[in-house]
């Protein structure tokens, strides 16, 4: 150990704060907080010392400096640790998620025909948010739930105003087309304050609210209103005995359960709100070698979103967090959530009873989930083995990458490369191309503008380009050829490559099965669609097929939908918006003077100017 390392310790100060690690070079390695800083930090360099996160061996090697930062209470040392850990992003710090926010659902009571959005940063603008959600799909999930219950509008302001005939939902019946037809708000706002209940989790006062509105429509002999509120209440019962746990509560809890075996751990949440169990969400971690309280530490930090606005805060903090292990400054967390919630917020282990069963279940969902990702992970490598025997590869591909081309007769033509590891989609690798030469749908061309620019950043070792295991190309001999042309061109050893053939039949009418080509070999490898050498890269091809189509048919509506506006300079977005929504079509705004844009509210006397002399010259 340095001599600047043990002087630091000579002067550490018995007060709380946080203290930074410092290598050799002044990066910043980790990040802590304590409630004294001077017996915390001496903790690492005692003799006997029982500390085995696996960063604390290193420490004699790298560590160059400790620096410390005194605060005033064990509260603001909490603050001050995740604001350090965003900005700098210490490599022994453990984070259990990216920098996005959790994801919330938005609902306006105040606007004119209020409808659910999904947001990532809630603000302070006095509507309701409800969350967090762990992810997109379980966020679009209770959005699917309640369009089809409660019937909001899903289109946003500006689609509202400027269309003339109702869309699809009102054809399916999910949305009574405010927009074209005369709907009767107080019904409509009746609904919208339905799903603020049903959002927060006060089924039984929805339930009770549904039936007596009811049994008003029923006297009044408005059935079809009363038989919509008849299937609402059974979809809000049906979702009561779903969720129910052992004993109803009025308090909130999120309980925090964890399993792991070695350095790969399971943390499971059970979000609880007035006794129902609303939602289970699970985070697994590989190579974590983190007691288990400062993994329950970062995930109140990170969960409850120091530095975010305060609306999203108070959102998502309950009346208790349960947990399995209390971290060193629970008092100081606890403390935060209380003033950021402003109401008492309980952080704890619960030792009998029924928040000891909640926390029971939760550890049994970390595990369960642990073990289910264990059986996956177990046979994609069962795959992955069966395809390097089949293939002849040196190793077993844990990550493979596929990419295929994409066009609309000849236009709009995009590429998708995706990426496999351990057999399931890793999306953050995901890429998406326009292609920028005009192949007028020549695939080979396409492939080689696409494969060079994947392969370059991958040549110069970017961040995030590293080369797959095995990389592939959907196609035959043909396409392998482009794959190879272009390694040959950059230089590129090493990289393992093949090419995927559909099943199709020939001319004899003979059936062919999935043909994989390798380089420097002339035939074909057969694979039957049963044999497991072909599940990773059938895989592969599918997810490839699904993603660019996806980019390509965005694109396309994209074109589709594009206004003349849009080409103009200097006529933007919200010009656009403005225009659409004031005047309702872009016929309308055609035919405008020159006086009725300028009156146009966001709307400035030089695009006003810009928009008239396009559609009726200078001399207009």
């Amino acid at each position: 150990m340095n001599e600047t390392v043990l002087a630091r310790l000579e002067t550490l100060p018995n007060a709380p704060g946080c203290y930074l690690f410092r290598d050799t070079k002044g990066v910043i390695v980790y990040v802590g907080k304590a409630r004294n800083l001077r017996s915390r930090v001496r903790q690492y360099f005692a003799a006997g010392s029982t500390d085995y996160r696996y960063f604390v061996p290193l420490l004699e090697k790298v560590l160059g400096d400790i620096e410390t930062v005194v605060t005033e209470t064990e509260k603001e040392a909490v603050l001050l640790e995740d604001s350090l850990i965003k900005e700098h992003k210490p490599r022994y710090n453990v984070r259990l998620r990216d920098d996005k926010t959790y994801l919330s659902i938005k609902l306006d009571l105040r606007a004119d025909w209020p409808r659910l959005e999904v947001v990532r940063r809630p603000s302070a603008d006095k509507a309701q948010y409800y969350g967090p959600y762990p992810s997109a799909t379980a966020a679009r999930r209770t959005l699917k739930l309640v369009n089809k219950h409660f019937k909001l509008r899903t289109c946003d302001d500006a689609t509202m105003a400027s269309r003339t005939r109702p869309c699809l939902e009102y054809q399916i019946k999910r949305c009574p087309a405010p927009c074209v037809y005369e709907v009767d708000r107080e019904s409509y706002g009746q609904q919208a304050r339905f799903v603020g209940l049903f959002l927060e989790g006060k089924n039984d006062e929805l339930a009770k609210s549904i039936e007596a509105d009811m049994k008003t429509a029923a006297k009044s002999l408005a059935f079809e209103r009363a038989a919509q509120l008849r299937d609402q209440l059974s979809a809000i019962r049906e979702v009561q005995e779903r969720q129910r746990v052992s004993e109803v509560s009025d308090r909130d809890r999120d309980v925090v359960g964890i399993y792991r075996e070695g350095d790969a751990v399971a943390l499971a949440v059970l979000v609880v709100r007035a006794g129902f169990v609303r939602d289970t969400q699970v985070t697994l971690l590989t190579r974590c070698e983190l007691p288990d309280d400062e993994i329950v530490d970062a995930f109140l930090s990170q969960r409850y979103g120091v530095g975010e606005d305060d609306v999203a805060k108070r959102s998502r903090i309950p009346d208790e967090i349960l947990v399995p292990v209390l971290p060193e400054a629970h008092e100081g967390i606890a403390q935060w959530l209380t003033d950021q919630r402003a109401k008492k917020v309980e952080v704890a282990v619960p030792k009998a009873g029924s928040r000891a069963r909640l926390l029971a279940m939760a550890n049994q969902n970390a595990q369960h989930r642990f073990r289910e990702r264990r059986v996956v992970e177990k046979t994609a490598e069962e795959h992955a083995d069966a395809l390097a025997d089949r293939l002849g590869l040196l190793k077993p591909p844990r990550t493979i990458e596929c990419v295929d081309i994409s066009h609309h007769r000849g236009q709009d033509t995009v590429a998708a490369i995706v990426c496999l590891k351990d057999g399931a989609p890793n999306k953050k690798n995901y890429r998406s191309y326009h292609v920028k030469e005009d192949t007028g749908g020549n695939d080979y061309a396409a492939m080689l503008e696409v494969l060079r620019r994947r392969f370059a950043r991958g040549k110069n070792h970017e961040a995030g380009w590293e080369f797959p295991d095995l990389f592939m190309v959907d196609g035959g001999r043909g396409q392998l050829g482009v794959a190879l042309a272009v390694l040959e061109e950059l230089k590129i050893d090493g990289l393992a490559v093949c090419s995927l053939a559909k099943e199709r039949e020939n001319v004899t009418g003979d059936k062919l099965v999935d043909r994989v080509y390798l380089p420097g070999r002339k035939n074909a490898i057969a694979i039957d669609r049963h044999q497991a050498a072909l599940v990773l890269l059938a895989r592969a091809r599918d997810e490839a097929h699904r993603f660019s189509n996806k980019i390509r048919e965005g694109l396309h509506h994209r074109r589709r939908l594009a206004s003349e506006l849009d080409q103009l300079p200097g006529v933007g977005t919200k010009t656009r918006v403005a225009l659409l929504k004031h005047f309702g079509s872009l016929d309308a705004v055609r035919e405008a003077s020159l006086d009725q844009l300028e009156r146009v509210s966001g709307v400035n006397a030089p695009r006003a100017r810009a928009v008239f002399e396009h559609f009726h010259g200078k001399s207009g």
